[in-house]
């Protein structure tokens, strides 16, 4: 029998999930989100974005202290203590799950410990830590249980020297070598982290580049600074096996230059992840779940089941923090019968926060002239930029692709100093179809690192002013 009735029940408190019940709650909903671990936030908060740019950030600082003589500072050669680092971390992430929380009771969402699963079309039983289950019941379902690191056969991992994301950041040693499986952004990240700590790095990737989603200038300008930290970048290359051995493991690596075995204190499996769909009832209550282990959504984030929604990394879309935070308010509103349209996947911004920073808004060069787009590009580096010049980080550039026939940004690729925050005006710029000849009409401040966009939509204009 179920114990009470809601408007709303989110299973998930990941930056979907609570995004969701926030807006539930202000929007007046009866609302209570579901939650396994012993801390709101989900994979987001507690064992990925926000520890993982906690870490990133000690490693830049550690880098900028290695580089304080050029600016004119002496301050001795700095050591890390990987303890204080990763408590550091934790502190961060505590405070960020406390704010959750916080959140919770300012806009009366309950908060259920325990683990969630549908036992009915509107019904979800939650069981507690101890073995207790309570039944509840509500109007809406939502879905948001995320994903978990994705393993494969020939690494199987032991969370000691065959490890994954989880485990590479709860590390209080680091490692003297390190192979990185899988040159995506959460595997460039961490070899980035690990390279400034101390380790010597090796990152392999099956595909041809390294971040293969991004325009493939903004791929050979990352390879080439990643290799100018003497990381080693293997692409076009893949595991063929991974054994452990007393000092640590010893991977086969394949590619068209043949085989060969590379020793390392540890292996990084950074190959994607997994849906959390199976055994949570989904498949009984008529959720319609695909051959890959998403959940089948419609625009407005709907299930087959109309009352139940899913977002996040459970369905098929990019898995980063504010898609499922933009898919959790849609579907909110949604059952709240407002007035809402449904995403636009080529708007959402992509970021990668290894050093150089890239990131990205809508099409690559490529995929514009792939649709037919008439396409001119101007490019803008940062070694032209007084800004970067000042603060000693000159690596990269900003791309823009635009459409000659009607001037409209299509794209906007940048690799450089604070690329991640850079973005944020390419994604105004293209989410009011903004033309290329009003980027160069908005008048930039000097000296910012912003001026590179300014700039680059004048040479993509056919007429750069400072190159």
């Amino acid at each position: 029998m179920a114990e009470q009735e809601l408007d709303l029940i989110v299973i998930g408190s990941g930056p979907g999930g609570y995004v969701a019940a926030i807006r539930a709650g202000q929007l007046g909903m009866k609302v209570a989100v579901v939650e396994k671990d012993a801390r709101y936030g989900g994979t987001c908060l507690l064992r990925g974005c926000i520890p993982t740019k906690a870490l990133l950030h000690t490693a830049e600082l550690l880098e900028q202290i290695r580089e304080a003589g050029s600016q004119g500072i002496d301050v001795g050669e700095p050591s890390l203590d990987i303890g204080r680092a990763m408590d550091r971390k934790e502190e961060v992430v505590s405070k960020n799950a406390r704010g959750v929380e916080f959140l919770f009771k300012k806009n009366k969402v309950e908060g259920i410990r325990g683990t969630g699963r549908l036992a009915g079309a509107h019904e979800v039983e939650v069981e507690d830590p101890e073995g207790g289950k309570t039944t509840y019941r509500a109007k809406n379902i939502l879905i948001a249980t995320g994903s978990v690191p994705r393993e494969i056969p020939p690494a199987p991992v032991d969370g000691d020297k065959i490890i994954t994301s989880d485990h590479v950041l709860e590390l209080r040693e680091v490692p003297e070598s390190l192979v990185v499986l899988g040159a995506g952004a959460v595997g460039t990240e961490f070899a980035s982290i690990y390279r400034s700590f101390g380790s010597d790095v090796t990152l392999v990737e099956m595909l041809p580049r390294a971040l293969p989603g991004e325009d493939e200038e903004v791929s050979k300008e990352l390879e080439r600074n990643l290799k100018k930290r003497k990381i080693k970048v293997k692409t076009g290359t893949k595991l063929a096996a991974a054994e452990t051995t007393d000092a640590g493991v010893r991977v086969t690596l394949e590619s068209d230059k043949g085989e060969e075995t590379v020793e390392a204190s540890k292996l990084l499996v950074a190959i994607g992840r997994a849906p959390v769909s199976r055994g949570l009832g989904f498949e009984e209550a008529g959720v319609e779940i695909d051959d890959r282990g998403y959940l089948v959504v419609d625009e407005m984030m709907r299930t087959t089941v109309g009352h139940i929604y899913a977002i996040g990394d459970v369905v098929d879309t990019p898995w980063l923090a504010h898609v499922a935070s933009a898919e959790g308010i849609l579907a909110v509103e949604h059952m709240a019968g407002k007035d809402v349209r449904p995403l636009d996947y080529e708007q959402v911004p992509m970021v990668t926060f290894c050093d150089p920073e890239v990131a990205h808004v809508g099409l690559t060069e490529a995929q514009a002239k792939e649709r037919g787009y008439e396409v001119a590009v101007g490019k803008f580096p940062f070694t032209a930029l007084g800004k970067a010049v000042i603060s000693g980080k000159t690596a990269g550039f900003v791309k823009i692709v635009r459409d000659t026939k009607y001037d409209e940004v299509l794209g906007v690729h940048i690799i450089g100093i604070h690329a991640t925050d850079l973005i944020a005006e390419a994604c105004v710029a293209l989410h009011l179809e903004t033309t290329n000849q009003e980027l160069i009409e908005t008048i930039h401040a000097h000296p910012t690192l912003g001026e590179a966009m300014h700039e680059a939509a004048h040479a993509a204009a056919g007429h750069a002013i400072h190159i």
